[in-house]
Parts: C-alpha cells; sequence; structure tokens
C-alpha cells in the first residue's frame, strides 16, 4: 500500500480536536482500538494500559527474559488499526509502551514500513529512574536525598534494597508528547507518562498553547481524566446503572473529548455505541481518583472548586469551569520492589449455625500453626470471612458463605505448610465445610509492593525520540523542565459543611439505602481510597452537604474503620457533590493489600448500601432496586 496522506492536521485549531480514547487497562482489547478509529471521525487515538501494579509484573517479565516492557494488547490494537490510522490520518498518543517503549516504538516503525503507511513514529524516555534507585540504595542505603517519602511508613513499615526495587518510574508530563507531535510523529509511544498526558499533550499541540495557558491546560488535564478510564464516562462502573434498562448497558461505548480552545471539552461517544454519557456518568468519573479539589500534574495543577458539568445534547456533556495554577516543582514516583510471597485459601460453609463454624476452623487452625512452629512465621496472616447467610434460604447458593485466609510472608515455605496444615485438617473441618475444586490460589506467589514518593522534576531527563525507517533513531530531542513551578504545601482542603443546619429541619424520615437516593464512585490512590457522592438536585443537596459530615463518614464505613485511619473532606457545590478520601483503608496499596476489594472499586457502593433516615420529601426522585436476584 502506497503511502497516504495525513489529512486531521489541516483543521488544527479551527474547531475542538476529537481525542477517542481506547483503553483504561492493560487487558482492554485490541478491537476498541480499531473501533474507536473507524466509526467515526476522530483526530486522535489515545489509551491508558498502565496501572502501578503491572509496571512491576512487566519488570519481573524483562529480568525473567519473558517480555519486551510493552503491553501486548498495545501493540495487537495498533497491528489492528493502524491501516485505518494512516488511511484518515489519526495520530497515536499512548502509554502502552509500559517499561519497553522503545521496543513498542520500533515494532511499530517496522509495521508501517512493511506496509508502506508512511508514518512516522517516536518514543519518550525519562521516565524510569530504576538505576539511579538502585544506585543511591547501594551505595548509601537509602533513597536519594531529594526524594520525599510519601508512604506514610507509620502506619506501614517499608524497607528495601536494591536487589529487591523491580522498576521506579516518575509520572512525567505531555512536554515530549509536543515536541514529538511537532516534529511530525504520527505515532508517540509513551512508558510512564501521567494518565492524562496523552490527551493534554494533544490538545496543547493542536492548539499551539503556551506551557503557561494554565487554564487551557488545566481543561485538557481534566478532560485526559475523564476519559482515560476508557468507557467509565459513558457507562461502565456507574453506580447509577439501575434507573436504567439493563440493556443500556450491555456493551458501553468508548468516550470521546472534543477539547476546545479555552480548555472546556464536550465528552461524546460515536453514535450507535451502548452505553450513555449523561451528567451523571461525568461526574462519577470525574470524582474518581482525584483526591480532593486540588489535582496535580507535572505540566499543570488544576483547581476543581468551580467545576460546571452540562448535558447539551443526546450523549453530549459539556465540561468546564477548570482553573490552572503553574505545577509543583515535584512529580509522583513509584518504586516497586519484591515484598515477598502470598497465598489465599478458601474454603466454604454452608447453611446453620455459619457464623460458629468459622469460630472454630479458625481456631482450630491456629492451634494447629502453634503446634508446628508456625504461628510468627507470617507477615500478614488474616482470616477473613466473606458473605453473609441469607435467613431461610430459597437455595443453596443463598446459603454459602467462605473464609479467606490471607497471608504473606518473606519465604514461600511458610505459604507451603500452612497449605499442607489445611489438607491435614480435612477430616477435623466442622459440618458443611467444602473446597472448590481450584485449590492453586492457596500455593504461594510472589508478589510486588508499591512505594510511592515524590522527586524534583528538574531531576527527570526526558527526550523524546523520533525513528527512521528500519527502526532506528534519527533524531533526539531533549525536553525542557516547566517555566515556572508553586509549591504545593500537600495539605489539602478538609472540612464539614460551612453553617450547618439541623438535619431536623428536612422534616420527617425513612429509613431507606442511601444509594436509592445518591449516586457515587471511589476508587484507590495507593493505599487510600476516595470517593465521591452527589445528587442532581438542589433541594436533596442541602441535605446532602449536612448529613454526609466527616464523623457520618466514619460511621457508615463501620467495622471497617481502624483507629490511624484519616478522611478529608471537600465540597464541589456547583456540582452539588461531597468527596472523601480515606487513608491506609488498603494497607499497603493494590499489589500487596491484605484486601478482597483492593482497589477500592466497591467501596462507593458498600457506603451506598446503607440504610439512613432520608427525608420524606426526598422519595420520590428515590429509585430503588428492588428486583430479586434470579
Amino acid at each position: 500500500m502506497p503511502a497516504m496522506k495525513q489529512t486531521n492536521g489541516d483543521a488544527r485549531g479551527t474547531r475542538p480536536v476529537r481525542i477517542a480514547n481506547v483503553s483504561g487497562g492493560q487487558m482492554e482489547p485490541a478491537y476498541q482500538m480499531r473501533k474507536q478509529a473507524t466509526m467515526g471521525d476522530i483526530d486522535f487515538i489515545t489509551g491508558d494500559w498502565l496501572a502501578e501494579n503491572n509496571i512491576a509484573q512487566e519488570a519481573a517479565a524483562m529480568e525473567a527474559g519473558k517480555g519486551e516492557g510493552f503491553k501486548p494488547n498495545a501493540w495487537q490494537g495498533l497491528q489492528l488499526t493502524m491501516d485505518v490510522i494512516a488511511e484518515k490520518g489519526i495520530k497515536v498518543v499512548i502509554n502502552g509502551g509500559g517499561l519497553g517503549p522503545h521496543n513498542l516504538a520500533r515494532r511499530c516503525q517496522e509495521l508501517s514500513d512493511k506496509h508502506g503507511y508512511g508514518l512516522n513514529v517516536a518514543y519518550v524516555s525519562g521516565d524510569s529512574i530504576v538505576h539511579r534507585v538502585r544506585s543511591s540504595l547501594e551505595e548509601n542505603g537509602k533513597l536519594p536525598s531529594t526524594f520525599q517519602d510519601i508512604s506514610e511508613t507509620e502506619h506501614t513499615e517499608v524497607t528495601f534494597t536494591a536487589k529487591e526495587v523491580l522498576a521506579a518510574t516518575a509520572y512525567i508530563g505531555a512536554r515530549a508528547i509536543v515536541k514529538g507531535l511537532e516534529n511530525g510523529a504520527d505515532i508517540i509511544i509513551c512508558g510512564r507518562v501521567a494518565d492524562a498526558s496523552p490527551v493534554i499533550g494533544a490538545a496543547w499541540w493542536w492548539y499551539g498553547w503556551s506551557d503557561t495557558d494554565y487554564d487551557r491546560l488545566a481543561g485538557a488535564f481534566l478532560a485526559g481524566h475523564l476519559i482515560e478510564c476508557s468507557a467509565y464516562a459513558s457507562g461502565s462502573n456507574f453506580s447509577g446503572f439501575h434507573r436504567y434498562p439493563l440493556e443500556t448497558f450491555v456493551d458501553n461505548g468508548f468516550p470521546i473529548a472534543e477539547i476546545e480552545q479555552d480548555g472546556a471539552c464536550v465528552i461524546t461517544k460515536h453514535e450507535g455505541t451502548g452505553g450513555m454519557v449523561s451528567e451523571d456518568t461525568v461526574k462519577c468519573q470525574m470524582l474518581y481518583e482525584i483526591q480532593g479539589n486540588v489535582y496535580l500534574n507535572s505540566d499543570v495543577k488544576a483547581i476543581l472548586d468551580h467545576v460546571q458539568i452540562k448535558q447539551v445534547g443526546e450523549n453530549r456533556v459539556r465540561f468546564s469551569g477548570i482553573v490552572g495554577r503553574p505545577p509543583p516543582p515535584t512529580t509522583k514516583l513509584a518504586i516497586f520492589f519484591l515484598g515477598g510471597y502470598e497465598a489465599q485459601n478458601l474454603a466454604n460453609f454452608a447453611g446453620y449455625s455459619w457464623r460458629r463454624k468459622y469460630k472454630l476452623y479458625e481456631t482450630q487452625i491456629r492451634q494447629r500453626m502453634a503446634e508446628q512452629g508456625l504461628a510468627d512465621k507470617f507477615d500478614i496472616l488474616a482470616f477473613q470471612v466473606i458473605g453473609s447467610a441469607r435467613p431461610d434460604p430459597r437455595y443453596m447458593f443463598e446459603s454459602t458463605t467462605y473464609t479467606r485466609i490471607f497471608a504473606q510472608a518473606k519465604t514461600p515455605e511458610p505459604l507451603s505448610a500452612l497449605k499442607l496444615l489445611l489438607a491435614d485438617q480435612t477430616q477435623q473441618k466442622p459440618s458443611g465445610l467444602h473446597w472448590a475444586q481450584d485449590m492453586r490460589t492457596a500455593d504461594p506467589k510472589s508478589f510486588y509492593v508499591y512505594y510511592p514518593c515524590i522527586m524534583p522534576q528538574d531531576e527527570i531527563e526526558e527526550a523524546v525520540h523520533l525513528l527512521e525507517k528500519g527502526g532506528k533513531v534519527k533524531k533526539t530531542i531533549p525536553v525542557t523542565r516547566p517555566p515556572a513551578y508553586e509549591e504545593w504545601s500537600g495539605k489539602r482542603d478538609s472540612y464539614d459543611t460551612p453553617n450547618p443546619v439541623p438535619l431536623e429541619s428536612f422534616g420527617p424520615t425513612k429509613r431507606i439505602p442511601l444509594g436509592d437516593l445518591i449516586i457515587g464512585r471511589s476508587g484507590d490512590k495507593g493505599p487510600n481510597v476516595n470517593v465521591g457522592f452527589f445528587t442532581d438536585r438542589p433541594e436533596v443537596w442541602e441535605w446532602l452537604r449536612n448529613f454526609l459530615t466527616l464523623d457520618r463518614m466514619k460511621e457508615l464505613i463501620g467495622k471497617d474503620w481502624k483507629e490511624g485511619y484519616r478522611i478529608e473532606r471537600v465540597e464541589f457545590p456547583t456540582i452539588y457533590a461531597v468527596h472523601y478520601v480515606v487513608y491506609w483503608i488498603l494497607g499497603r496499596g493494590v499489589s500487596s493489600s491484605t484486601l478482597l476489594d483492593n482497589r477500592g472499586k466497591g467501596f462507593a457502593d458498600y457506603i451506598r448500601a446503607k440504610h439512613v433516615d432520608v427525608p420524606e420529601k426526598f422519595l420520590q426522585w428515590a429509585v430503588a432496586d428492588n428486583e430479586e436476584f434470579l
């Protein structure tokens, strides 16, 4: 096929840039990229394949000689879609390069050369500083003095050596992406750029913004935040789904951001795709992972206090009101190291007296462990009961719960011994205990620990590398750092609503699930959960902001609350939302958390399931989920 003319640059800066996201995680299927490219007109494809844990996975695979560092699904998507990318003149900026962006870029250049697409490929470097981290640990026994630990070690004591470090990646911004686009790149492969950086870079280049156009950059930053989790903005993971026909969300279309000259944007999706783009779906994604009213990025600091979210058409929501400030002088640094080994042993109980059965089972196991000298061989040993048996069950599943014995240790031997001990207990088990057929979860497997820090931006050596035919680098362009920084204290706003009014003033109440009236979204940031709740009614908002206090959140968390946790709370009155960060509730974070919901995805719906006293006058807007499990 001959080289194809690039066309999307012809309209550059004269209309909103249409940026279609194709991935929000490493498992996103390749065909989503082709769908976004073929179902309508777009200018850019962006994709986010990286989370904290899979950086460590790639590092371990590379050390074992089993990988090239990039995400396989990203490469599959590019292989499936490159003909359309070339034909339509779509530009691509993705972080699917992981720890091997140079390897994926070379693959892309070779594919373009093979088919005569005439595409220019580049990759970004500077995010990986693992060699510096290892060298400092080897020479000084500690991290570089300019790095700041934000791991809250008083709650989770963590130490590691140079040999244990798998990866260390800094969250870099969009500056190298912009330089690559300015120099003719059609496909830019990044590693650990910040989640929104591909979208920021696309809009920055499209309009030729200055790096001090902070309001515009902040708007693009939040547009990137809204679409980087793929279909989360268009119907997936939407806690208000029960208000609509289930068919609406069977196959959700992926979102598109139409970013305007001033940084405001319209979130939409291709016609004919499932899901929905509504004020509620966009609010949910906006409240996800922001950690308060000040949102930090390497290129800009976004102030969210005056955000506006308005429906402007079917599956079209306009997002605006974001104020920008200079970025902080530091950026997030994620260090990953080998944490040891872990296993989980699962057993089911059915029927009568299930709580007492679990108590007997745990007592038996702990006594056998003491007899065998295993009691102090674990870093973590947690006995957890999952679920609650329904009284007077109608079928056996309603009567079945399970126990999860979660264990971590420095070496695999204690975990193997625990599995054998449990097998030895088979004939002494309480009545009604039964196991699943697959016991592989009880075998020791290595796990990784995520250790968050911040480091000075000025210590990052960022560059973009343009390739020539054959995949060799023909030009390397170093990237300057931001022209100005604004110190940030690290202390976020936290407050109950100003001038509160008594809840009794809202009139008589009825006890219902909070989720009948209120929608929410939650997720993780390392060891912390952030969660937001909102309404679409100004009348309900006045009650919600007075009801959902700091103390009320602790009360709703219930027995999961532990001494030593802390909570921050802010309000977003323009969208009728209350937002919290609950610190340390996920333990050591995703890759080594002991929790079943180690990413905090179910936290909002757990709180919404609580029965609370709601003013009766608001029941007209409540939507109950009364359907029985079939």
